[in-house]
Parts: C-alpha cells; structure tokens; sequence
C-alpha cells in the first residue's frame, strides 16, 4: 500500500553549540518566530506553523563530512515573499551560499552559525512541471527577474511558510532509496546515479533528497558536533508507527499524524 499522497515532511530538529546566536540568526536573518523556548532549547516557526525545534549542546562543532543534514528547505508561499525575503537578504548583507533555478522551483541557500545547511523557496506552479520532475537540475537563478516581482524588504517569513523538504547526507544512495521507497513508501521522482536521489508523495518534486556528495560510506554525525538530531513525516489523518525510526545512515525520523 503506498503512503498517502497528502504526506509531507514537518519540524526539522537540530543541535546547535551556542541557542542565543541561533535564535539572533534565525529571527534576524531568516525570520522566523520563536514560539516557545526554554532549558537549552527553543521552537521557532512561521505563524503559528512549527517548523524547527533548536536544542543547545554548549561547545558542538559542525558535522561536516559525516551522514546527517545537507539542508532543510522552508517553502514560501508565493515567489513575491520570496523576493521580498531576498530584498532584505540584500539590505540587511545576509549571507548567501547559492542561488538556483531548478526548474520546478527558485531557490537560495545559506548556512547557519553552525554550519547547517538552509534553503528558502519558492515553487513554480505545479502545472508547469508534474510529469517532467526528470527536468529538475540546478541553473543559475536570474536574481534581477525574481527581485522585480516584489518592490519591498521582508524581513519575516509569512504565515504558511512550511518545511518543503529535508535533503540528507547519507553513506549509500542505493540502500537510501530502498528504505525510503519501501519501508516508507516514499515514490522515487530523480535518480542521479549513485550520487543522489529526490522521493516523494503525492507526485511532488520531492519531499527527501539525499546525497552522497560529501559523506559517501560516512558514519552518523556524533554527539558533539552540531547534527541533525531528527525530522518529522507528517501522515494525514492516519495511525502512525510509534517512535523514532532510523534509515541505514542513521538519520532519525518520526512520523507524526495532524489528523
């Protein structure tokens, strides 16, 4: 039986060595809401939406090189709040790492204090691109086309922000996709060898990527280092399996039900 097609991926929880750099950067610089904090750890989302859970591990250094994160991926709802949000990326000198075209969405990519990874999106209409996800690639993005379409700064993400996707650095990509595909029932979109992979539900670009472009054959990131500590698969109005799960390069995930 497949997963319902209305699955997405939640809350992204991660370690970071020093909570009050990361909440001054993540409301600062992406713009996001603390929604509850306290004992070494915070909730910070968009609206009233959860969308990363930050938990202190004074003196943890980036998991570079390991199995864990590449990014988390927060969806905006329109291209408009993604121009804005770019609009004060520029005003306000917020780091970038990249800027891309993807075909089935524009996207920029920055690292955070700690060295995780974070894109901020926005899709291009779905009608434009289901049934050719085979065209998803990455070309560079045409910044002045994108900061056109909206005039003024955003410095906070709008309501209906939500995590698009999580994207994984793992050890194997074949046994990744096996995991995914069958024991999750996530449909495989992409293959890139055995580089990477994009799966989903419901025929969306995707839900999951994975890699092996910096972690081939690596172990899961150690207590310590500033790691993904978990992600959440949200299942529509269904029973879920209890408890965190684990994939074959150690990334922890749980499913979660909002019905």
């Amino acid at each position: 039986m497949g997963i319902d097609p209305r699955t997405h991926v939640g809350r992204v929880d991660l370690s970071v060595s020093d909570l009050g750099r990361s909440l001054d950067y993540y409301r600062g610089a992406i713009g996001l809401d603390v929604l509850e904090q306290g004992s070494g750890e915070a909730l910070l989302g968009a609206g009233d939406t959860e969308l990363l859970r930050l938990v202190e591990e004074p003196g943890a250094r980036p998991a570079d090189g390991y199995s864990g994160l590449f990014h988390f991926a927060l969806l905006v709802p329109s291209r408009e709040d993604l121009a804005g949000w770019l609009h004060h990326a520029i005003r306000d000198r917020v780091q970038l790492t990249g800027a891309s075209d993807h075909y089935v969405s524009e996207a920029l990519y920055l690292r955070d204090p700690d060295h995780h990874g974070i894109e901020i999106y926005a899709d291009r209409p779905r009608e434009l691109w289901e049934g050719h996800v085979d065209r998803l690639g990455t070309w560079p993005l045409d910044i002045d086309d994108l900061l056109a379409s909206r005039a003024e700064p955003a410095v906070e993400l709008p309501a209906g922000t939500r995590m698009g996707h999580v994207h994984l650095r793992v050890s194997d990509v074949p046994q990744t996709i096996d995991f995914y595909t069958q024991t999750v029932n996530l449909d495989l979109m992409v293959r890139l060898g055995d580089q990477a992979a994009f799966m989903s539900a419901g025929g969306y670009h995707h839900h999951l990527g994975a890699n092996t472009w910096e972690s081939s054959g690596a172990p899961q990131a150690p207590e310590g280092t500033a790691r993904l500590l978990r992600f959440t698969i949200v299942v529509p109005d269904g029973d879920v399996p209890d408890g965190v799960q684990t994939d074959p390069s150690g990334n922890r995930f749980e499913f979660v039900s909002d019905g």
